[in-house]
């Protein structure tokens, strides 16, 4: 089933007002709307997410989406987003101890 057009615009809100630097999970963002639709929320980023800061939303992990951590890097990098890198330099993730934005 299809998120409603009502939390297609409710999640594309709460995306645009996360600050430059910070991140919330798919989670966090279901959770701000008194949700439990993280995967609705991974839906409509995947739908209509391209008009707002989408790098912001990234997995529980920290891991941005799969398939566009190199232009999130950009953005993360230009934003100052605390990260976290693997021992070998090769895999990041967004340091969401740091970096969780909570509305």
């Amino acid at each position: 089933m299809p998120p409603s057009d009502d939390f297609v615009s409710r999640v594309l809100e709460v995306v645009a007002d996360i600050p430059e630097g910070r991140a919330m999970a798919y989670g966090d963002v279901a959770a701000a709307l008194g949700s439990r639709a993280a995967r609705g929320v991974g839906q409509v980023m995947a739908y209509y997410g391209s008009e707002v800061p989408w790098w912001r939303v990234v997995r529980a992990s920290g891991h941005p989406a799969q398939d566009h951590e190199h232009i999130a890097l950009e953005h993360y990098r230009a934003e100052g987003t605390p990260l976290l890198w693997s021992r070998d330099s090769t895999v990041f993730r967004v340091d969401l101890s740091r970096a969780r934005h909570l509305p």
